[in-house]
């Protein structure tokens, strides 16, 4: 049987980024100060504030994003329906939004890595 991939999972992990997310000045600091359309402030970006969320998730859910991540991008999707609901703090729109995944992907594979090792 086929998983289920459900975007609004990708959306919870980059909730971190949304202006609805509490108010916290430093956090939104952080945002504004990186260009999300450069890849490596972008990775930077995730870095800071993604990974803290990520390893914060069980094994299984970290798999799981991982997965839907790679589903989607095999799919050729276009994520508007994660960045159409994510009022975010970036200071431009994302001009990428695969290349955003892609990298989000890489970024979320680096780290399950470096905690199983």
């Amino acid at each position: 049987m086929k998983k289920p991939y459900d975007l609004h999972d990708i959306w919870a992990l980059l909730f971190v980024f949304s202006i609805e997310n509490t108010h916290d000045v430093a956090r939104e600091e952080i945002i504004t100060s990186k260009n999300v359309n450069n890849d490596e402030e972008l990775g930077q970006l995730f870095d800071l504030l993604v990974r803290p969320e990520f390893l914060f998730y069980s094994p299984k859910e970290r798999i799981l994003l991982i997965d839907t991540l790679s589903y989607f991008l095999e799919n050729n999707d276009s994520f508007d329906r994660v960045f159409l609901k994510l009022d975010t703090y970036f200071d431009e729109d994302v001009r990428d939004q695969r290349r955003f995944m892609q990298i989000l992907l890489n970024s979320l594979i680096r780290y399950r890595s470096e905690i199983e090792n």
